[in-house]
C-alpha cells in the first residue's frame, strides 16, 4: 500500500495519552492521503493539491469534532489493479487501473472512469474527494468515487477498447455493485462502455443489474437528458446567481472555455435563456465577437471541421478568452486556468466552473477581493451527477422517467444547492467554494458522527 494513504496523525513513537492524541488531531493538518501541497508559485497546483488546501480552508469554518475531521480527511479504499489485455497483433500489454471509494458515509460511492495516458492515483484520489462532496451539496444519497484506467485511448482499437474495459470490471468486479460502488463515464469513457461494464458485471454476478452503472445507451436502461446534464446544470446555477445578483440574462454577455459536451451544452442553454455568448474556444482556437455567436451555427461549422472551431469566420480569434470582456465566464476545459497570475485580469462578474478545478486557491481569493462571484465546480457542475442519481433510481424502480421530469427535478436540486450554499457564504462571511465545502464537511461530519466508528 502507498504509504501517503495512511497519513497518521504524527507522534515521536512513544505512548501518549487520550489528551495528548486530541490536542495531535486538534493541530494536525489533513492531506486527504495525498501528496503534501507546493507553493502555486512554483507552478500550477495539482488536482491532489488543489483538493487538499480547499479542505483545509473549510476546515477551519465547521465545529465537527477532531476525529471527523481526520477520518474525513482520508480516503475510505483504494484500489490499484493490473488490466491484462490481449492486443489485436496477438501481444498482452497490462495497464493499470485505479478505483477510489473516498467515503461511503452518506450511501454507495458514485463517480466516472476516465481512460488517459496521465491518470494517477492522486488525480483519482482527489477526483474522488471533489465527488464526494459534490454528492454531499446536492443532497445526494451518495459518497464519492472515481476510477480510471492509465492508457491512450487514441491509439486503441474498438475491440481493445472493449476488452480493456470488459477487464477492469472484472477486477473491480468486488468493488463495484448498485449498492456499494457505482461508475459512469467521464474523460475518453463513453455510454457504449457503459454498457460494456453492465454486460460484464451481469454476466459474471447472474441477472440484470442496470444500477451497477450510469450513463449507459436508453436501451440499457439509460436516462433521458443524461448527455447534457452538467452544462444544464451549469447555467441552472449561472440563472440562480443572475437572479441573485438582481440582474436579468438577457443582459448579460458571456464566454465559454471549451467547446466539448459540457461547453457546447453550457453556451447553447446560456443562449436559450437569453444571455448574449460573445466567446468561446476550444483547443484549437479563441473566438470572439461582440455581437455575438450563433451557438449552433458553429456546433455545425465544427462538425464539419474534425471537431474544432478554427477557421469559423464569423468571430475573430483573440489570445485569451477567460480575461475576455463579457459579465459570465465559463471555464469547461481544464484544471488550472484561472490562476494567481491571471486572476486579477478576469472581467466577468460571474464565474460558473463546468470544469473540474479550473480555479487555484491562490485565484479564489484574488476572485473573491475583487468582486467576482465563483459558483464552484463542487456546485456548477454537479449536474451530471445529479441525473446519474435520476438514472439509478429509475434503475431500481424499473420506472422510466420523460425528460421533462428530469430536467424538471435537475433544476429544483442545482437551485437549492446554490441557495444553501450562498446562505453560509453570507452568514459566515467567506467566499462561495469555501462555503460550498462547509455544507459538504457538515453533512458528510454529521453521517459519520451518527454511524460512529467501528468497532
Amino acid at each position: 500500500m502507498d504509504p501517503r494513504l495512511l497519513a497518521p496523525i504524527p507522534t515521536d513513537g512513544a505512548l501518549v495519552s487520550p489528551e495528548e492524541k486530541l490536542a495531535a488531531a486538534q493541530t494536525h493538518t489533513p492531506n486527504l492521503g495525498m501528496t503534501a501541497p507546493t507553493p502555486e508559485g512554483k507552478g500550477p497546483p495539482s488536482l491532489a493539491e488543489m483538493a487538499h488546501q480547499q479542505y483545509v480552508r473549510a476546515t477551519h469554518h465547521v465545529s465537527l469534532e477532531p476525529w471527523v475531521v481526520e477520518h474525513l480527511s482520508h480516503p475510505m479504499r483504494t484500489t490499484i489493479a493490473s488490466v491484462p489485455v490481449r492486443m489485436d497483433d496477438g501481444q498482452v500489454k497490462v495497464f493499470t487501473g485505479y478505483r477510489c471509494q473516498y467515503s461511503n458515509a452518506l450511501g454507495p460511492t458514485k463517480g466516472g472512469i476516465r481512460y488517459h495516458q496521465d491518470v494517477t492515483l492522486d488525480e483519482v484520489i482527489a477526483l474522488a474527494a471533489w465527488m464526494n462532496w459534490k454528492c454531499a451539496i446536492a443532497g445526494l444519497p451518495y459518497g464519492g468515487g472515481k476510477g480510471g484506467v492509465v492508457v491512450d485511448p487514441t491509439r486503441l482499437s474498438i475491440g481493445e477498447l472493449e476488452r480493456i474495459t470488459r477487464r477492469y470490471t472484472v477486477e473491480m468486479i468486488n468493488v463495484f455493485g448498485p449498492e456499494s460502488d457505482i461508475p459512469a463515464p467521464d474523460v475518453n469513457t463513453t455510454s457504449e462502455m457503459m454498457g460494456w461494464i453492465y454486460d460484464t458485471y451481469s454476466m459474471i454476478k447472474g441477472g440484470a443489474a442496470a444500477g451497477v452503472v450510469t450513463g449507459k445507451p436508453l436501451a440499457l436502461g439509460g436516462s433521458l437528458g443524461r448527455t447534457e446534464s452538467t452544462g444544464r446544470g451549469v447555467v441552472e446555477t449561472i440563472e440562480a446567481a443572475v437572479k441573485h445578483k438582481g440582474k436579468r440574462m438577457q443582459d448579460m454577455t458571456a464566454c465559454v472555455q471549451g467547446f466539448g459536451k459540457v461547453g457546447y451544452y453550457s453556451a447553447r442553454f446560456l443562449a436559450e435563456r437569453g444571455a448574449k455568448v460573445v466567446g468561446v474556444s476550444d483547443v484549437s482556437a479563441q473566438l470572439y465577437n461582440k455581437n455575438g455567436i450563433d451557438v449552433e451555427d458553429l456546433f455545425a461549422f465544427a462538425r464539419k471541421n474534425k471537431g474544432l472551431i478554427k477557421g469559423y469566420g464569423k468571430a475573430q480569434e483573440i489570445s485569451d478568452i477567460l480575461t475576455s470582456e463579457c459579465d459570465i465566464l465559463v471555464p469547461a476545459a481544464l484544471e488550472n486556468q484561472i490562476t494567481s497570475r491571471n486572476a486579477a485580469n478576469v472581467r466577468a462578474s460571474i464565474v460558473g466552473e463546468g470544469a473540474n478545478g479550473p480555479t487555484t486557491v491562490k485565484a479564489d481569493e484574488i476572485l473573491h477581493k475583487n468582486g467576482v462571484f465563483v459558483i464552484p465546480d463542487v456546485v456548477a457542475n454537479s449536474g451530471g451527477v445529479v441525473v446519474s442519481y435520476f438514472e439509478w433510481v429509475q434503475n431500481q424502480q424499473h420506472y422510466p422517467w420523460t425528460e421533462k421530469e428530469v430536467n424538471d427535478r435537475l433544476g429544483v436540486i442545482m437551485e437549492r444547492s446554490f441557495r444553501n450554499t450562498v446562505k453560509i457564504a453570507e452568514s459566515k462571511s467567506v467566499d462561495m467554494r469555501t462555503a460550498a465545502y462547509v455544507l459538504a464537511l457538515e453533512r458528510c461530519g454529521e453521517a459519520v458522527k451518527a454511524r460512529g466508528l467501528f468497532p
